[in-house]
């Protein structure tokens, strides 16, 4: 879900989301009473794929109706389970299936049009007496089919859920879809985010959030920084973190945990304390040409001579060793994790795993 499927605030969103990029074309739309859902709503999404996944792993029919309490989910996603989240869980099971989506991605003819609802219904049970006996759920037939293709499903680090920010978990999920092995990372344009997140934000306040996601650095397993061409271009570079010095599980299980624990363990990185001078460092950077054919290079031929010029400069933060180690697997040919539950990234091709 690296494409702009969902609203990044949590302010009520009616405009809607136009995308085109190429053969990929997205248009969100929602209704006045409940608004866009926002990429919060979209752990619900999380919970599903990963109940879907686990039970094929286990050799159980999967469906797309499901079955389950709000309490089951609100767990899952590292919620509180007051009167108030049972509200709020509610309210976003009604944005999943009032937002619209028309997209031509994984079509087989070229300009067809896939339309759904994030959630195709959904009711609360009751048991005889009228007491609540939780909710069931009809999934798209677009998402449950992406979720039964393994080339399309991601592992996510669990403490994405404690990302407050809707730039953090969008930045996250394009970070996590490109990211995977590669020894120099990705390089981004600034602009080209900004059409892909499709934030309703300016372009100067997008990118002032993005320098300031630099300077926290809160993406689990990722460093990011930014690079400068010679012609000013902006670029946002990552590359996987090296390891805290912690050891992992030996072993991790196929499938996924049916309960991820409320809370987040900490980050191996973290934003660096506020001193009186810069702590950022600058240095020439090897180009990564390989990395960028589908999003740095679509503007300008002049952009591939620049970088491979060497002529950007790179501003990387200097961070802080704590602990924890963020690890993301592969058993058999199913994504598993060790401490959270898969992410999706529905592309036309399969998402940047390891």
């Amino acid at each position: 879900m690296a494409y702009p499927f969902f609203s990044l605030s949590k302010t009520h969103r009616t405009a809607p989301i136009n995308f085109v990029s190429g053969d990929v074309l997205i248009r969100v739309e929602a209704v006045p009473d409940h608004g866009m859902a926002t990429i919060w709503d979209a752990d619900i999404l999380i919970w599903a794929a990963s109940q879907i996944v686990e039970a094929r792993d286990k050799g159980l029919r999967t469906s797309r109706l499901m079955a389950t309490t709000p309490y089951e989910i609100l767990n899952f996603i590292g919620r509180g389970v007051s009167v108030r989240d049972y509200q709020r869980l509610k309210a976003a099971l009604d944005r999943l299936q009032s937002t619209t989506v028309a997209t031509t991605i994984r079509q087989p003819a070229e300009g067809r049009r896939h339309r759904f609802s994030w959630i195709n219904e959904w009711q609360e049970r009751t048991d005889r007496s009228g007491k609540p006996a939780g909710l069931e759920l009809i999934l798209p037939d677009w998402f449950y089919r992406a979720v039964l293709d393994d080339a399309l499903v991601l592992t996510i680090d669990r403490t994405y859920f404690g990302l407050t920010g809707g730039l953090d978990r969008w930045l996250y999920r394009i970070v996590r879809k490109h990211g995977g092995k590669q020894r120099n990372g990705w390089r981004f344009d600034f602009r080209h985010l900004y059409q892909k997140s499709g934030s309703l934000s300016p372009f100067k306040r997008f990118a002032f959030e993005l320098r300031d996601i630099v300077r926290r650095q809160p993406l689990p397993g990722y460093i990011l920084f930014l690079e400068v061409e010679i012609g000013g271009r902006l670029l946002l570079a990552f590359e996987p973190a090296p390891p805290c010095g912690q050891p992992v599980d030996s072993v991790v299980l196929s499938g996924t945990r049916p309960i991820v624990p409320s809370g987040t363990g900490g980050s191996c990185y973290r934003e660096p304390k506020q001193g009186i001078s810069s702590r950022n460092k600058r240095r020439n950077c090897a180009p990564n040409l390989e990395s960028n054919k589908e999003s740095n290079f679509e503007e300008r031929a002049r952009d591939v001579e620049n970088i491979t010029s060497g002529g950007g400069e790179v501003e990387r933060p200097r961070l802080e060793n704590t602990t924890s180690v963020p690890a993301f697997r592969k058993s058999g040919s199913t994504a598993t994790f060790s401490s959270g539950p898969p992410q999706l990234s529905f592309g036309n091709e399969p998402g940047g795993a390891e």
